[in-house]
């Protein structure tokens, strides 16, 4: 059975969306969830309790993603 991981990355406006990535990243969040689903849900209110909440949408943007794992025996 596969699990996915949810990644939430806080990029700079400056980085195209296309090209940010864990390593241009200001930061990533990842999280295991149990589906497809779980990676749309719950992100915005983890970045709403951090300071970087502030800049969103000033100076820098997040990017989700929904990678795929298989899942541990």
């Amino acid at each position: 059975m596969n699990a996915f991981i949810a990644v939430v990355l806080v990029c700079a406006n400056g980085i195209a969306q296309e090209a940010c990535h864990d390593e241009q990243a200001l930061e990533v969040r990842k999280v295991r969830v149990a589906n497809e689903l779980g990676c749309a849900t719950g992100w915005q209110e983890i970045i709403a309790r951090t300071d970087l909440r502030e800049d969103i949408g000033k100076t820098a943007y997040l990017k989700t993603e929904c990678r795929r794992v298989k899942a541990e025996r």
